[in-house]
């Protein structure tokens, strides 16, 4: 017996000897680890993974939360779509620093998800003008580029995109008026959700040679640097804003999705993405708050309710939109018809 048990203790070793050898099995304490669920195998995945790439796009917005121009204290959302299914971990930093920063978007996201990326506290001795967001992963994916002048001004030999042709002032604003327009609306329509733009002729001094838009001409369009803000008003309310008789003969002149006619003092057509606009709706308008407080030539906006105070200084918002949708097509200068 006691022969018999050292030959089975010594058949045992052997047998889990050659288990080993052969990967049968291993102890608990040197198991292989298990592959990740999440896309971080061992083996790198193809380059077209979907997992290699969980950001299709991102974009950026601006949100000022102090009063003051500068100092300023403002916050970058960032929007991300074309994201995978389930849980995802998003990892990114400000481009031009090496702090890498991460979020993690819950598994119901529907292929999208926004969220505050940082807050900045900018005054008269920071150099950055400008915020970009990259993130980390293999294609090497950039967002748009937000401007802000208000604490100091870009590089002289700077430039912001550029026009496929001219953008002319006219004498109430025309297709220079309609690209700021277009301008404002796109900086604070993702955090207000305004509809529409209106702008001045008041303010403007030049405007935009084709090819690339230098600082020089980008002061010249406006110079003040005016915040953009939202209010709301109602149908009657607009169209009587619209119709006010400007001693200068200007008129206001909106971004593209209002168009409207004025004749023999009213405005006797008036349409909101095609769709003509009643005297009930209650419209979201982005403009300038110097206009909006009754000093650019046209009334105060009494009676109106203010919707958003989070905006860029305008000339910045002219230069983010020039920036993000470069090379820009002049408008046509037709939004307004006189009769």
């Amino acid at each position: 017996m006691k022969f018999s048990s050292r030959v089975g203790r010594r058949i045992g070793w052997l047998a889990a000897f050659v288990a080993l050898a052969s990967g049968a099995f291993a102890p608990a304490a040197h198991a292989a680890p298990k592959q990740a669920v999440s896309g971080t195998a061992s083996a790198a995945p193809a380059q077209d993974d979907p997992v290699q790439n969980p950001v299709g796009k991102v974009t950026i917005h601006f949100e000022r939360t102090t009063a003051s121009k500068c100092p300023v204290t403002f916050r970058i959302h960032g929007s991300f779509e074309g994201l995978p299914a389930g849980v995802q971990i998003i990892r990114y930093r400000v481009v031009g620093t090496e702090k890498w920063r991460s979020f993690k978007v819950p598994p119901n996201h529907g292929g999208a998800y926004t969220t505050v990326l940082q807050t900045f506290e900018w005054d008269w001795e920071t150099e950055e003008t400008s915020v970009q967001i990259e993130i980390k992963q293999p294609d090497g994916l950039v967002s748009n580029v937000l401007h802000y002048f208000k604490c100091g001004l870009p590089g002289e030999d700077e430039t912001f995109g550029e026009t496929t042709g001219d953008v002319g002032l006219t004498a109430s604003g025309g297709p220079l008026a309609e690209l700021v327009a277009d301008a404002y609306v796109d900086a604070v329509q993702a955090l207000s959700g305004a509809e529409v733009a209106l702008v001045s002729r008041y303010g403007f001094y030049a405007g935009l040679d084709a090819g690339p838009v230098t600082r020089e001409e980008l002061w010249g369009t406006q110079s003040a640097g005016l915040a953009v803000d939202v209010h709301a008003m109602t149908g009657a309310q607009l169209k009587s804003l619209l119709a006010y008789p400007n001693p200068q003969g200007w008129v206001l002149t909106p971004s593209a999705a209002l168009r409207y006619t004025l004749e023999g003092g009213a405005v006797t057509e008036i349409t909101l993405n095609d769709v003509p606009v009643t005297d009930t709706q209650v419209i979201k308008i982005a403009a300038n708050y110097i206009l909006m407080g009754g000093w650019q030539g046209f009334p105060q906006w009494t009676g109106t309710t203010s919707v958003y105070h989070g905006g860029p200084d305008d000339t910045a918002a002219l230069a983010s939109y020039l920036v993000k949708n470069s090379p820009v097509n002049p408008p046509a200068g037709d939004r307004v018809t006189i009769r």
